[in-house]
């Protein structure tokens, strides 16, 4: 049975339906960190209110960019959600800077890039995704990097780096059980988006409607390339 690496940071932001995704394509999950990816399939990364770029009140922070880089080098399925898209994308080269634009929290559309049309995860999909933004921060790519979503605030929200690592600046796990967990924990920082907690959850059930199809596709296909990966030893990947 394939095992997937969970790295949750607080309560509010757990695997959600990336969980449920796992779950019913016969995968376990597991929590702790261990020092390298040799006995997972997968790694996933999710999100939380600390810096990709600092250690302070992250530490773990060392360790998991150093699982992100051996899940690059291993070519094991690896996802990573807001604060991990943001890791990943040092993981992988790339530069991490609080956004220009300001917070971007709430309700919004992000837009498929052209090279999304062949990717694993994204391939067929509609052209725009309502989902739900919550960051501060923001990331530059390295050249390396695919580029497949983006919004007029802000360009990189969904990369590729290899065959099988996937960033999402913005929250594709979210359902109810999600929306009001950030609500409760993060609600006041709405107000420094222009919106507001009451805003966003009257918005909820209607985005979510839309949005649930796609979400189960999205991670319902990284689920099954953890659970179908054969797991090599570093020295053997070809």
């Amino acid at each position: 049975m394939a095992s997937c690496l969970v790295v949750q940071h607080v309560e509010p932001e757990g695997p959600y339906a990336i969980g449920d995704a796992l779950e019913a394509a016969g995968v376990t999950m597991d929590a702790p960190l261990p020092p390298d990816l040799a006995d997972f399939e997968g790694l996933v990364v999710m999100g939380g209110p600390m810096s990709a770029t600092s250690d302070r009140g992250f530490p773990s922070r060392a360790a998991e960019l150093g699982l992100l880089s051996d899940a690059l080098a291993r070519g094991r399925p690896t996802l990573g959600v807001c604060l991990g898209a943001q890791l990943l994308a040092l993981a992988a080269g790339g530069t991490v800077s609080p956004g220009e634009a300001g917070p971007e929290i709430g309700w919004a559309p992000v837009v498929l890039a052209g090279a999304a049309g062949d990717d694993p995860l994204l391939a067929g999909l509609p052209d725009r995704l309502t989902v739900l933004h919550w960051h501060g921060d923001t990331f530059e790519l390295p050249s390396a990097t695919v580029l497949l979503a983006s919004n007029p605030r802000y360009e990189n929200q969904a990369f590729r780096t290899g065959d099988r690592a996937w960033g999402l600046q913005f929250h594709i796990e979210i359902d109810a059980r999600a929306v009001a967990a950030f609500l409760d924990a993060f609600g006041a920082d709405a107000a420094a988006a222009g919106t507001s907690a009451t805003a966003i959850a009257a918005d909820a059930p209607a985005m979510l409607q839309a949005l649930g199809p796609l979400r189960h596709e999205i991670l319902g296909r990284f689920a099954a390339l953890v659970a179908a990966h054969d797991r090599q030893p570093l020295g053997d990947r070809a």
